[in-house]
């Protein structure tokens, strides 16, 4: 399994053709205490940079944007229950979608767990 990171704070972890998103604990950190997540649906389609989920804090709503194209075969519906998951155990219960890539060559624009580390120290 490969993981990338966005500069949008979003994780994406790869495994063949399908792959698992969600916010980073960086960005977790910076939200606050979560208080809902909106995921998207079974079969949508999202588009690399667009609009994907909906995460609010206490402190602020945020958009997670999808890190590639492709199809969502699964939101995380434990999240609408328990939305505090996101800050429990943001990279790994925590996800948000699954989805399986259209195009793997948008993963090349990415970082990578070192590049990511490095961009977050810098801000």
């Amino acid at each position: 399994m490969s993981v990338y990171y966005t500069k949008e704070h979003e994780w994406i972890a790869v495994e063949g053709d399908v792959a698992t998103v969600g916010i980073t604990d960086f960005a977790q950190s910076q939200l606050g205490d979560i208080v809902f997540v909106e995921v998207p649906a079974a079969g949508a389609h999202v588009t690399q940079g667009g609009d994907a989920a909906v995460v609010e804090s206490v402190k602020a709503a945020s958009d997670v944007y999808a890190p590639v194209s492709g199809q969502v075969i699964e939101g995380n519906a434990a999240l609408e229950a328990d939305p505090s998951l996101v800050n429990t155990a943001a990279e790994t219960d925590g996800w948000f979608f699954k989805l399986t890539l259209s195009d793997n060559h948008e993963l090349n624009g990415l970082m990578n767990a070192e590049e990511y580390k490095a961009f977050c120290d810098a801000q």
